[in-house]
């Protein structure tokens, strides 16, 4: 192999495909809060930090936003997780999170070289939103770019990290 591939070998391991990130967290409560006003708040649902990354489209918030409204973290009457947000019929609370993008392999400091570019992620992120809107009742969202508090009440605890990847 000559140097040319062991470049592009690198490069692949290195970045590798941009995927658009959705922290999901089952709550009883969320909220969140910009300078003392509440901008988003639902009762049981999911919150959901979303991270876009370079090179994300629509194509990839359409399968995020997909994933988050059927992905199954709601117990049953067997207390088992097979039911999805659809299902309950409860709140999501969408908060962007630049920050999901950051590269944390080296060093004491974040990189956030394979964040999408703000104008970028606010796009997309305003994009999955109305997306959301138009599938579920109840979406409410944190403000992009603004310095947020967010609260939460996590029933179970249950967290997923969920990534979608343009191939998906």
């Amino acid at each position: 192999m000559g140097f040319e591939g062991f470049s592009q070998y690198r490069y692949i391991l290195k970045v590798g495909p941009a995927r658009m990130i959705g922290l999901l967290q089952r709550v009883s409560e969320a909220s969140v809060t910009v300078n003392g006003q509440a901008v988003g708040r639902i009762g049981r649902g999911l919150l959901v930090l979303v991270g876009v990354q370079r090179g994300d489209s629509e194509r990839e918030a359409d399968r995020l936003l997909e994933r988050l409204l059927t992905y199954r973290v709601f117990p049953d009457d067997e207390e088992r997780m097979n039911r999805s947000l659809l299902d309950i019929g409860g709140g999501l609370l969408l908060v962007p999170q630049f920050t999901l993008a950051a590269d944390t392999r080296k060093g004491t400091r974040p990189g956030f070289s394979r964040a999408a570019e703000p104008a970028e992620g606010r796009r997309l992120f305003d994009y999955i939103t109305s997306q959301a809107l138009r599938r579920h009742s109840t979406v409410e969202t944190g403000v992009f770019g603004a310095n947020m508090q967010v609260a939460l009440v996590n029933d179970g605890p249950v967290t997923f990290w969920l990534e979608v990847a343009p191939s998906e």
